[in-house]
């Protein structure tokens, strides 16, 4: 994945900096697709997901996914980084749950349950771990702290040959040293029927966190990187992943900022890295075997740490309106305690309501027959102007019809002006429509004043124009104004 996803994002990718390849963010979605449709439903998934990012980019929506709500993005990560923290538990203090769980409460029951048998030799290499991953850096500037540890340990666990610590070998068998030859997926419809949800997640997620590691290369190096031509080259990355024995893959904040860090001014340095890869896995991987597994927990802690965003989290707990605050303990907890994919769609869906109701709050209808005096007005009758500010959409449209519906039938003409209303949607002419048979239907007049042109075509399509008459649209009050004439019965 780190291999072919890597070279093909720096090749083909929108961001001159990004480093991309496998992530903690997807541990928790891959495992999950993994122990439920198999290594080849998490490749199908996989390439499913690369094809929706490259349309998302072809449909220019990098800069869309981009404007996701901070709680929902917060929300989510700070529970996928809870949820690997605790997953590493096992390995970290050599643990062995008496039952196996799949949702996280009871994951985390066994787990504590368990706590009092850890094991002394594999924590005390894990903590080893932990604390050279967080300081060796101070030593060693110019090497990444989880190699340090990685090696250190393994060096240590060779060395003393404590009983009972889990390698890579005695778990997995180690890491073989012969990259896989290129192969179809073998799926059915109803395979790709099943996985379309799961893909669905594995593109978000990797859109998020590609755009957000770009964004966070920008800041560090004072690039711009194109979100349309990044989704691509995700999306071409994540086809071709899994067609070499590869997974999911986006890019990586960590290794991006090393990238940055360490002088690298092009997507040159990403392919790089790939090469190098390359030359380890042909020519290092025997020694993979060896490495204990709390020593990759460890460097887990440290990553979930990171990915969590805490201080993030407890400042938008502290300040952010109640409703935002309720979105992000919305998304945490589903995050946690149900999946991704619900608490993705749900925080998602929950925040464009919050917006969507912000939206028609800050759409004003306001009477203004007051603000324009000496207006001719019939015997026993009289005219009504209101002025409407902001888009006319579904959510503004019950407050007009509220706020107009009040009207008696001893009115003689209303005047609505537009001139404020940057879009109207199907709901809103839809109401509009409504009221004006309403006002036609009690003898009342409507002119309309100031309306823009996009939604004077709109208005036109809606057959709202031929209902009011055209010879009743003005272009602006004044001019309305001018023309009217009791006897003419404008």
């Amino acid at each position: 994945t780190a291999i072919v996803a890597g070279f093909l994002v720096s090749a083909f990718g929108g961001s001159r900096l990004q480093i991309a390849g496998p992530t903690g963010a997807f541990i928790v979605i891959l495992s999950g697709i993994t122990a439920k449709h198999g290594i080849a439903g998490l490749q199908l998934a996989t390439l499913m997901a690369g094809m929706m990012l490259i349309a998302m980019g072809a449909a220019r929506f990098g800069s869309v996914i981009r404007y996701i709500p901070n709680p929902v993005i917060v929300g989510f990560t700070t529970g996928i980084g809870v949820i690997i923290w605790v997953g590493q538990w096992k390995d970290f203090f050599g643990l062995h749950p008496l039952m196996q769980a799949e949702h996280f409460h009871q994951k985390l029951g066994h787990l504590l349950a368990a706590l009092p048998d850890f094991h002394p030799a594999t924590t005390a290499l894990a903590l080893l771990a932990l604390l050279l991953n967080l300081y060796s850096p101070r030593l060693f500037k110019r090497v990444p702290g989880p190699l340090v540890a990685m090696v250190a340990v393994t060096v240590v666990q060779a060395a003393f040959g404590f009983d009972g610590v889990a390698t890579l070998g005695s778990a997995f068998g180690g890491i073989p040293t012969a990259l896989p030859a290129f192969s179809w997926p073998d799926f059915s419809g109803s395979d790709v029927v099943k996985l379309v949800g799961p893909a669905f997640t594995i593109a978000l997620l990797g859109a998020i966190e590609s755009l957000l590691s770009a964004v966070v290369a920008d800041g560090m190096a004072g690039t711009h990187h194109d979100p349309n031509q990044e989704l691509i080259g995700q999306g071409l990355a994540n086809v071709a992943a899994p067609l070499f024995g590869g997974f999911a893959a986006t890019g990586a904040i960590a290794r991006t900022a090393t990238n940055i860090r360490n002088g690298a001014t092009s997507p040159l340095g990403g392919m790089v890295h790939s090469a190098v890869l390359l030359a380890i896995v042909l020519l290092m991987a025997p020694l993979a075997a060896y490495i204990p597994l709390c020593a990759l927990s460890a460097i887990l802690f440290v990553v979930a740490w990171n990915m969590s965003e805490i201080h993030h989290f407890l400042h938008l707990l502290r300040t952010a309106p109640r409703a935002d605050m309720a979105i992000l303990l919305i998304t945490f907890s589903l995050t946690v305690l149900a999946d991704l994919v619900i608490a993705v769609n749900v925080g998602v869906v929950l925040a464009s309501l919050l917006f969507m109701h912000r939206m028609s709050q800050a759409v004003e209808v306001q009477d203004e027959s007051g603000l324009h005096e000496g207006l001719a007005q019939p015997a026993g009758r009289r005219t009504l102007i209101y002025g409407i500010d902001g888009p006319f959409f579904f959510g503004a449209a019950e407050k007009l019809q509220t706020t107009l519906a009040s009207i008696n039938d001893q009115v003689d003409t209303v005047v609505l002006r537009m001139g404020r209303v940057p879009f109207m949607d199907a709901t809103g002419l839809d109401a509009l429509g409504e009221l004006i048979d309403d006002f036609l239907h009690a003898g009342a007049k409507v002119v309309l004043c100031e309306v823009r042109p996009n939604v004077l075509t709109k208005l036109e399509r809606a057959g709202i124009v031929e209902k009011i008459g055209r010879e009743r649209i003005y272009a602006d009050v004044a001019a309305w104004r001018a023309a009217f004439t009791p006897s003419a019965g404008a």
